[in-house]
């Protein structure tokens, strides 16, 4: 089997660590190296990541002894990869048996492919839910050229990040994580490993990713997080220009596809009656691209507007009952 080298960044998560471990360490041989880089955490991470190098050869133990953040500690495992293929798996989340196998037996049979993705479950309060993938996707295991992948995902992030594995001489040519973007880094990252080779999905769960109070991904407004995807798509766009041939078409696509979204929410603001979000947004939308303000979406909350937020929770049932018919 190819050599994998898996990093797990860690902060305040010593309750999940070793199931995390553990998850990875199960299913891999000696080909493999495991990484915990602890970020300063004041809980009881050292005690569990010492157990762990312990117990595996394989396992190996950093400690900062100030806090850096996600992005910093990301980019220290980057760099210290050396392994054919890689992964970057957060404490709180964890492998799913066969996960890292049918990641690198499908690159390693298919040179082009820089990154796979897959299926995951999200926990949240004991509950499992399958994460939702996009229609376009299909079924059954694909890889998708560079272009297909940036058209399905629009400017979306479609992946879930603890399903990744990618082709870590790849990952060192495209890069690191970008420090201004503490939301939408990984969306941006996957837009990276497009512009430069294939992609594939594995019709899989391979992963499982907690949803809770304490995720980086938490605690962004709406209007925050169109900023950070916007700020995403333009440091996209200006670093892979030289193999974008026609970078512009593509930057007009997507600010418009951001600017769709961005009414879409401006809607669901208006129903739920908040007004001033939704015309907010609306805002956001219009200067993305102003070409949205010929759109259906944007007509159609238009229309929501004269009638005003009353009238229209008041014909809103109606017009449903007619979608369902």
């Amino acid at each position: 089997m190819s050599s994998v080298d898996a990093i797990i960044p860690c902060y305040q998560y010593g309750h999940f660590l070793k199931e995390c471990a553990d998850s990875i360490l199960k299913q891999c041989g000696s080909e493999l190296r495991l990484l915990i880089i602890d970020d300063a955490s004041t809980d009881n991470t050292p005690q569990v990541a010492q157990e762990l190098v312990r117990a595996d050869p394989r396992v190996e133990y950093r400690r900062h002894s100030v806090n850096r953040g996600h992005i910093a500690t990301f980019n220290e495992g980057i760099a210290w990869a050396a392994a054919d293929y890689m992964i970057l798996l957060s404490a709180d989340d964890y492998l799913m048996p066969g996960a890292i196998e049918r990641s690198v037996r499908l690159m390693d049979e298919h040179p082009t492919v820089g990154l796979t993705f897959g299926g995951a479950v999200a926990l949240y309060q004991g509950r499992e839910e399958v994460v939702a993938s996009p229609p376009e996707l299909g079924s059954g295991t694909k890889i998708l050229s560079g272009r297909d992948f940036i058209r399905i995902g629009g400017a979306r992030n479609m992946v879930v990040a603890p399903t990744v594995v990618v082709r870590t001489n790849l990952q060192k040519k495209v890069g690191g994580y970008l420090p201004d973007l503490t939301h939408s880094g990984d969306m941006e990252m996957w837009l990276r490993f497009a512009a430069h080779g294939s992609v594939a999905f594995i019709d899989a769960i391979q992963a499982v990713y907690r949803r809770h109070s304490t995720n980086m991904s938490g605690g962004y407004s709406a209007e925050q997080d169109f900023f950070q995807r916007r700020l995403a798509l333009e440091h996209f766009l200006e670093s892979c220009s030289e193999v974008l041939p026609d970078v512009n078409d593509v930057r007009s696509w997507l600010m418009g596809r951001l600017a769709l979204d961005a009414i879409s929410c401006a809607s669901r603001a208006f129903n739920e009656g908040d007004v001033e979000l939704s015309d907010r947004l609306s805002a956001i939308a219009s200067k993305l691209d102003p070409a949205v303000t010929k759109s259906r979406r944007w007509w159609l909350l238009a229309c929501k507007r004269q009638l005003g937020s009353r009238g229209w929770q008041l014909l809103r049932p109606a017009i449903e009952r007619l979608r369902t018919m």
